[in-house]
């Protein structure tokens, strides 16, 4: 797994989320050429949008993914992107699919999105602890909870 940070002009990131989203009624079509497709895809996808995948899986009926993305992208959106892209051009590249998804929706709606990362919630606990300061009305800390 590849851990250097993203550096910006103004920025330092590593966000990382794990995805995961399945076929319309779960049906089994991700297989054989459909599935190389549908990963290929996919790769072809995150490289155009500054994306790396870490790991990812193409099932029968889902894709899990984990990926580390650019501050300036937003997950909601990458995920519109990539199961709008590889439905289409799926669905055009294999016509035996249109049998299945006679209404052009190849993908279930919605996903499963959990981020992902190097530290705990303990660790920024911890951080944040560190940084109040004193709790007299000298210090150049207020505390927000």
């Amino acid at each position: 797994m590849i851990k250097e940070q993203r550096r910006g002009g103004h920025t330092v990131s590593w966000l990382t989320a794990h995805i995961v989203w399945v076929t319309k009624y779960r049906y089994h079509v991700l297989k054989g050429d459909i599935q190389i497709r549908c990963r290929d895809l996919i790769k072809q996808i995150c490289d155009a949008e500054d994306v790396r995948i870490l790991k990812g899986v193409v099932s029968k009926d889902y894709v899990h993914i984990h990926i580390e993305y650019p501050p300036s992208r937003s997950i909601s959106d990458l995920v519109k992107r990539l199961k709008g892209r590889t439905s289409r051009r799926l669905q055009e590249e294999f016509p035996q699919l249109s049998k299945r998804y006679w209404g052009r929706h190849f993908w279930a709606i919605g996903c499963g999105v959990w981020s992902t990362g190097n530290i705990t919630d303990e660790m920024v606990q911890e951080y944040l602890e560190h940084h109040r300061g004193p709790s007299n009305s000298d210090s150049d800390n207020i505390i927000l909870e």
